[in-house]
């Protein structure tokens, strides 16, 4: 099966840190190239311990549609969410925190399992596992944006983004 491991460093509170990875908005705005939307579950605001999120995407320009499920919380340390259904065979995401001298150091574990087989180990090793680990990155980059520059708290206020200020340059 195989496995994505990143480690992000980020100077701010570790439960700001967390709340802004488990944010479905932020996540909006970190998937926004692939018109990313929650069309069910939690659909806004933070997700939490056994709730699920519909996310609706274009990836390959494809639509697709993937369900996950937060299957471990323990704030502000762990939270997994999995895939109930969607195109992977199935994936597990561990997001792990955790603060080193006034550094929140996020530690995401992604491992999954490509569709199709024998096309699909071919597909990981041609490019899926590089497309998915730049949209960890991506995501990543963007909640340490937040984290960092304050407006991560605006955000888990409830105050309106403009998307386009975050845009990878």
């Amino acid at each position: 099966m195989p496995s994505i491991e990143l480690r992000t460093e980020i100077k701010a509170d570790i439960q700001l840190v967390f709340d802004l990875s488990r944010s479905i908005d932020l996540h909006k705005i970190s998937t926004e190239h692939t018109k990313e939307t929650a069309i069910a579950g939690i659909t806004s605001g933070l997700i939490g311990l056994n709730e699920s999120v519909t996310w609706r995407a274009r990836h390959f320009g494809i639509y697709q549609t993937l369900i996950s499920r937060i299957t471990e919380f323990q704030s502000p340390v762990l939270f997994v969410d999995e895939m109930v259904s969607g195109v992977f065979s199935s994936f597990r995401h561990e997001h792990h925190f955790h603060n080193s001298d006034g550094v929140t150091i996020m530690t995401d574990v992604f491992n999954y399992r490509a569709p199709l087989g024998v096309l699909g180990v071919l597909a990981d090793r041609l490019f899926l596992k590089k497309y998915m680990t730049e949209l960890l990155e991506e995501r990543n980059r963007i909640v340490k944006v937040f984290a960092e520059s304050g407006r991560g708290k605006e955000l888990l206020a409830g105050k309106t983004m403009n998307v386009s200020n975050f845009k990878r340059q």
